[in-house]
């Protein structure tokens, strides 16, 4: 009976799992994971391991076996297989009623916008009005898409890729946001309601690849509260019950009168924990791992301030195809004061690949956000990490 209320189950056994799994002895809990090969990265740190596709519903049955709580890495999952479980009295946070409306890109935005949350102007592929909305579009898949993967920018007709042997409603067509800032914030929930909400962070995305993550973000506070708050009222409605994120556009301030929540548009929603959360590992009370272990297990919620005045999180993403250790470039990424360099593990590089991050702190609490400060030290985390173009 110990080992189910003291171990964690985790859909999923890649970086995020990974240090999740880092987290889990610090606050007395056990990991088990579900992942389909042996070389992910949760797999050495795990207690215990089940080989196993994403979508495998029996995979995750037997993952079940070890744990009391089941919670995920990825969205990818069979909901049906995994309410069948739920049915036998396996429990799963966030709550599977809660993930339904958030998993297909189609059904989501339909739940943010009956919640009365702004979001960019979308339609169905299979049918868009007669009167076509106008270039560019952003063509995005309605499953499994991220890091860019199933998204296209369509700037006429013929940009549109064949998708005749897709099946119907796999797609749906966004019109393209010319915004000023991308912004993400995430948030803890636990099920008796504690809520922690991170601070509101900048993201930089190069080929729609997040490559550096700055906080807090330089913007208005009265933006900052409208962005916590949207987190905030989203959670509560959901009865949710883990760590979500939620990517965001700003919209440029074209005049006096625009409000916060005029300026704010919802991108997407991710019920888990996410890339731009790391920095929360080296620069909060409580990272966002640990929150999402303390949320599925009904643990008090640590604090999600910051312990520093800013910080700033950068990808080391593959360049290469290469099976390369990269010893000499974490080493000089080490020696950058005040850095945090986390390493994957993962056996082969490809380009585009997330290896690992490297945060970067700001120790003076009193400092205003700057992003120049945050862009100075990018350019020497990647002049370090990218080879010099020849």
């Amino acid at each position: 009976m110990e080992k189910q209320l003291t171990t964690v189950g985790v859909v999923g056994g890649g970086q995020l799992a990974w240090m999740m799994a880092q987290e889990a002895p610090r606050l007395g809990l056990k990991l088990a994971v579900q992942t389909p090969e042996e070389t992910d990265p949760a797999v050495v740190l795990a207690d215990k391991v089940v080989l196993a596709a994403i979508a495998d519903g029996e995979g995750t049955k037997a993952l079940a076996e070890h744990c009391g709580v089941i919670t995920f890495e990825n969205e990818f999952v069979d909901l049906p297989s995994l309410e069948k479980l739920a049915e036998q009295g396996v429990t799963f946070y966030p709550r599977l009623d809660s993930l339904a409306p958030l998993l297909d890109k189609w059904e989501q935005r339909h739940f943010l916008q009956n919640l009365g949350v702004p979001v960019p102007d979308f339609w169905a592929l299979e049918s868009l009005p007669s009167q076509l909305p106008a270039f560019p579009w952003v063509l995005k898949a309605r499953r499994h898409g991220y890091d860019g993967q199933g998204t296209q920018i369509i700037n006429s007709p013929a940009d549109l890729p064949d998708l005749s042997q897709d099946h119907p409603g796999s797609w749906m067509v966004e019109s393209f946001v010319p915004y000023e800032r991308e912004l993400a914030v995430l948030g803890a929930r636990n099920a008796k309601g504690e809520v922690e909400i991170y601070p509101v962070v900048e993201t930089h995305q190069i080929d729609q690849v997040c490559r550096w993550v700055v906080a807090p973000a330089p913007i208005d506070a009265a933006i900052a509260a409208t962005a916590q708050d949207y987190c905030r009222r989203i959670l509560n409605h959901l009865d949710y019950v883990g760590i979500l994120a939620i990517e965001f556009f700003l919209l440029p301030k074209s005049n006096q009168t625009h409000t916060p929540e005029q300026r704010l548009l919802i991108n997407e929603l991710a019920p888990r924990t996410h890339n731009s959360g790391h920095f929360s590992l080296d620069a909060c009370h409580t990272s966002q791992f640990a929150l999402q272990l303390q949320a599925v297990t009904g643990q008090t919620l640590g604090s999600s301030a910051l312990h520093c005045g800013q910080a700033v999180m950068v990808n080391l993403l593959g360049y290469e195809v290469s099976a390369g250790d990269y010893q000499q470039q974490l080493a000089k990424l080490d020696a950058l004061p005040h850095s945090h360099v986390h390493w994957y593990g993962k056996g082969e590089c490809r380009p585009g690949r997330k290896l690992g991050h490297v945060t970067l702190l700001n120790p003076r609490v009193e400092s205003e956000p700057s992003t120049v400060w945050a862009e100075d030290l990018v350019k020497q985390v990647e002049n370090i990490w990218y080879p010099a173009a020849t």
